[in-house]
Protein backbone atom coordinates (compact mmCIF):
# COMPACT_ATOMS: atom_id res chain seq x y z
CA UNK A 1 0.00 0.00 0.00
CA UNK A 2 1.33 3.43 -0.96
CA UNK A 3 0.05 6.95 -0.40
CA UNK A 4 0.19 10.34 -2.06
CA UNK A 5 0.01 13.44 0.15
CA UNK A 6 -1.07 16.69 -1.55
CA UNK A 7 -0.26 19.89 0.35
CA UNK A 8 -2.21 23.10 -0.33
CA UNK A 9 -1.06 26.70 -0.78
CA UNK A 10 1.79 27.54 1.63
CA UNK A 11 2.47 31.25 0.95
CA UNK A 12 5.54 31.61 3.13
CA UNK A 13 4.16 29.72 6.15
CA UNK A 14 7.31 27.74 6.92
CA UNK A 15 6.56 26.58 10.45
CA UNK A 16 3.20 25.18 9.37
CA UNK A 17 4.86 23.39 6.44
CA UNK A 18 7.42 21.74 8.70
CA UNK A 19 4.68 20.67 11.12
CA UNK A 20 2.65 19.23 8.23
CA UNK A 21 5.56 17.19 6.92
CA UNK A 22 6.06 15.83 10.41
CA UNK A 23 2.43 14.70 10.45
CA UNK A 24 2.83 13.17 6.99
CA UNK A 25 5.92 11.20 7.94
CA UNK A 26 4.05 9.92 10.99
CA UNK A 27 1.33 8.53 8.71
CA UNK A 28 3.59 6.30 6.61
CA UNK A 29 7.25 5.22 6.38
CA UNK A 30 7.41 6.35 2.75
CA UNK A 31 5.29 8.02 0.11
CA UNK A 32 4.88 10.75 -2.47
CA UNK A 33 4.30 14.38 -1.51
CA UNK A 34 2.79 16.72 -4.11
CA UNK A 35 3.10 20.44 -3.39
CA UNK A 36 0.27 22.21 -5.18
CA UNK A 37 2.16 25.51 -5.65
CA UNK A 38 2.17 29.06 -4.20
CA UNK A 39 5.20 28.69 -1.95
CA UNK A 40 5.82 32.43 -1.86
CA UNK A 41 4.16 35.82 -1.20
CA UNK A 42 2.09 37.28 1.65
CA UNK A 43 3.49 35.10 4.45
CA UNK A 44 6.57 35.75 6.60
CA UNK A 45 9.05 33.16 5.27
CA UNK A 46 8.91 32.76 1.49
CA UNK A 47 12.67 32.28 1.28
CA UNK A 48 12.61 29.57 3.91
CA UNK A 49 9.75 27.71 2.21
CA UNK A 50 11.38 27.83 -1.22
CA UNK A 51 14.78 26.71 0.07
CA UNK A 52 13.15 23.94 2.10
CA UNK A 53 11.19 22.56 -0.86
CA UNK A 54 14.10 22.98 -3.26
CA UNK A 55 16.30 20.87 -0.96
CA UNK A 56 13.97 17.89 -1.29
CA UNK A 57 13.12 15.13 1.19
CA UNK A 58 15.63 14.31 3.89
CA UNK A 59 14.36 10.79 4.57
CA UNK A 60 14.77 7.80 2.29
CA UNK A 61 11.66 6.39 0.70
CA UNK A 62 10.05 9.77 0.09
CA UNK A 63 9.51 11.51 -3.25
CA UNK A 64 8.47 15.13 -3.67
CA UNK A 65 6.79 16.75 -6.69
CA UNK A 66 6.61 20.55 -6.62
CA UNK A 67 4.09 22.17 -8.97
CA UNK A 68 4.01 25.78 -10.13
CA UNK A 69 1.46 28.16 -8.65
CA UNK A 70 0.29 31.47 -10.05
CA UNK A 71 2.42 33.37 -7.53
CA UNK A 72 5.65 31.71 -8.70
CA UNK A 73 4.69 32.50 -12.29
CA UNK A 74 3.73 36.05 -11.29
CA UNK A 75 7.11 36.66 -9.69
CA UNK A 76 9.05 35.31 -12.67
CA UNK A 77 7.06 37.38 -15.17
CA UNK A 78 7.34 40.49 -12.96
CA UNK A 79 11.11 40.28 -12.98
CA UNK A 80 11.24 39.56 -16.71
CA UNK A 81 8.82 42.30 -17.79
CA UNK A 82 9.06 44.87 -14.99
CA UNK A 83 6.60 47.78 -15.19
CA UNK A 84 2.94 47.15 -14.36
CA UNK A 85 3.48 43.42 -13.79
CA UNK A 86 6.08 44.16 -11.12
CA UNK A 87 3.77 46.63 -9.36
CA UNK A 88 0.89 44.13 -9.43
CA UNK A 89 3.02 41.32 -8.02
CA UNK A 90 4.52 43.47 -5.28
CA UNK A 91 1.07 44.62 -4.17
CA UNK A 92 -0.18 41.03 -3.98
CA UNK A 93 2.43 39.61 -1.63
CA UNK A 94 5.64 40.29 -3.50
CA UNK A 95 6.82 42.88 -0.97
CA UNK A 96 6.94 40.18 1.70
CA UNK A 97 8.81 37.84 -0.63
CA UNK A 98 11.42 40.46 -1.53
CA UNK A 99 11.89 41.27 2.14
CA UNK A 100 12.43 37.61 3.02
CA UNK A 101 15.18 37.38 0.37
CA UNK A 102 16.87 40.55 1.61
CA UNK A 103 15.70 42.65 -1.33
CA UNK A 104 16.71 40.44 -4.26
CA UNK A 105 15.56 36.96 -5.31
CA UNK A 106 18.55 34.81 -6.37
CA UNK A 107 18.79 33.68 -9.99
CA UNK A 108 18.72 30.01 -8.99
CA UNK A 109 15.42 30.52 -7.16
CA UNK A 110 13.96 32.38 -10.13
CA UNK A 111 15.09 29.60 -12.47
CA UNK A 112 13.62 26.92 -10.19
CA UNK A 113 10.27 28.70 -10.05
CA UNK A 114 10.22 29.16 -13.82
CA UNK A 115 10.96 25.49 -14.48
CA UNK A 116 8.33 23.99 -12.17
CA UNK A 117 5.79 21.69 -13.87
CA UNK A 118 2.17 22.82 -13.93
CA UNK A 119 0.47 19.42 -13.75
CA UNK A 120 1.03 15.96 -12.30
CA UNK A 121 -1.09 13.03 -13.43
CA UNK A 122 -1.13 9.52 -12.02
CA UNK A 123 -3.40 6.54 -12.65
CA UNK A 124 -6.31 7.89 -10.62
CA UNK A 125 -5.71 11.63 -10.12
CA UNK A 126 -4.81 14.98 -11.63
CA UNK A 127 -2.91 17.48 -9.49
CA UNK A 128 -2.74 21.14 -10.53
CA UNK A 129 -2.54 24.45 -8.72
CA UNK A 130 -5.83 25.93 -9.91
CA UNK A 131 -7.91 23.97 -12.42
CA UNK A 132 -8.29 22.40 -15.85
CA UNK A 133 -10.23 23.08 -19.07
CA UNK A 134 -12.18 19.97 -20.03
CA UNK A 135 -12.79 21.38 -23.51
CA UNK A 136 -9.14 20.62 -24.21
CA UNK A 137 -7.35 17.25 -24.11
CA UNK A 138 -5.54 16.41 -20.88
CA UNK A 139 -2.18 16.59 -22.63
CA UNK A 140 -3.09 19.92 -24.25
CA UNK A 141 -3.93 22.05 -21.21
CA UNK A 142 -2.99 25.73 -21.16
CA UNK A 143 -0.70 26.94 -18.40
CA UNK A 144 -2.95 29.88 -17.56
CA UNK A 145 -5.89 27.57 -16.73
CA UNK A 146 -3.67 25.25 -14.70
CA UNK A 147 -2.41 28.06 -12.46
CA UNK A 148 -5.20 30.69 -12.57
CA UNK A 149 -8.61 29.01 -13.05
CA UNK A 150 -11.17 29.51 -10.24
CA UNK A 151 -13.71 27.02 -8.94
CA UNK A 152 -15.99 29.18 -6.80
CA UNK A 153 -18.93 26.84 -6.22
CA UNK A 154 -19.84 23.19 -6.48
CA UNK A 155 -18.47 22.73 -9.99
CA UNK A 156 -17.37 19.26 -10.92
CA UNK A 157 -16.68 17.42 -14.15
CA UNK A 158 -15.55 14.30 -15.91
CA UNK A 159 -11.82 15.09 -15.52
CA UNK A 160 -10.86 12.25 -17.86
CA UNK A 161 -12.20 9.69 -15.36
CA UNK A 162 -9.80 10.89 -12.67
CA UNK A 163 -10.07 12.81 -9.39
CA UNK A 164 -8.95 16.45 -9.61
CA UNK A 165 -6.98 17.89 -6.68
CA UNK A 166 -6.14 21.60 -6.64
CA UNK A 167 -5.71 24.68 -4.47
CA UNK A 168 -5.62 28.39 -5.40
CA UNK A 169 -9.13 29.32 -4.21
CA UNK A 170 -9.60 29.49 -0.42
CA UNK A 171 -13.26 29.13 0.46
CA UNK A 172 -15.07 28.43 3.71
CA UNK A 173 -15.07 24.73 4.46
CA UNK A 174 -11.81 23.84 2.75
CA UNK A 175 -10.29 21.35 2.50
CA UNK A 176 -13.37 20.02 0.74
CA UNK A 177 -14.26 17.24 -1.69
CA UNK A 178 -17.15 17.77 -4.09
CA UNK A 179 -17.79 14.60 -6.08
CA UNK A 180 -14.52 14.02 -7.96
CA UNK A 181 -12.85 17.36 -7.17
CA UNK A 182 -10.94 18.33 -4.00
CA UNK A 183 -9.85 21.86 -3.08
CA UNK A 184 -7.04 21.89 -0.51
CA UNK A 185 -6.46 25.65 -0.17
CA UNK A 186 -7.61 26.23 3.41
CA UNK A 187 -6.24 29.79 3.62
CA UNK A 188 -3.29 29.22 5.92
CA UNK A 189 -1.76 32.63 5.22
CA UNK A 190 -5.07 34.30 6.08
CA UNK A 191 -5.25 32.64 9.50
CA UNK A 192 -6.87 29.38 8.36
CA UNK A 193 -5.08 26.06 8.04
CA UNK A 194 -2.42 24.36 5.96
CA UNK A 195 -4.25 21.35 4.54
CA UNK A 196 -3.14 18.05 3.08
CA UNK A 197 -5.23 15.48 1.21
CA UNK A 198 -4.18 11.86 1.70
CA UNK A 199 -4.78 9.54 -1.24
CA UNK A 200 -4.50 5.74 -1.31
CA UNK A 201 -2.62 5.10 -4.56
CA UNK A 202 -4.48 1.82 -5.10
CA UNK A 203 -7.96 3.39 -4.88
CA UNK A 204 -9.51 5.61 -7.59
CA UNK A 205 -11.65 7.63 -5.17
CA UNK A 206 -10.92 10.96 -3.53
CA UNK A 207 -8.85 11.48 -0.39
CA UNK A 208 -9.20 8.95 2.41
CA UNK A 209 -8.61 11.72 4.97
CA UNK A 210 -7.31 15.25 5.45
CA UNK A 211 -4.44 16.45 7.61
CA UNK A 212 -4.63 19.99 9.02
CA UNK A 213 -2.15 22.35 10.67
CA UNK A 214 -3.65 25.57 12.13
CA UNK A 215 -1.99 28.83 11.10
CA UNK A 216 0.30 30.39 13.67
CA UNK A 217 -0.69 33.88 12.56
CA UNK A 218 -2.60 35.95 10.02
CA UNK A 219 -0.84 37.71 7.14
CA UNK A 220 -2.86 39.72 4.67
CA UNK A 221 -1.97 40.89 1.16
CA UNK A 222 -1.33 44.58 0.73
CA UNK A 223 -3.99 44.97 -1.96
Amino acid sequence: MSFTFAIGDIHGCLSELKDMLGHIEYQAPSGHVVFIGDYIDRGPASRGVVEFVMAGPKKEGWRWTALKGNHEDWMVKAHAEDGAEMVSWLENGGYETMESFGGSVPDEVMAWCASLPTIHVDEHRIFVHAGVDEALPLDGQRERDLIWKRYRGNETGYFWDRHLCHGHTPVTGNPMTIDNRTNIDAGCVFGGELACAVFDDDRPEGPIRFLRVPATGTWNPRS
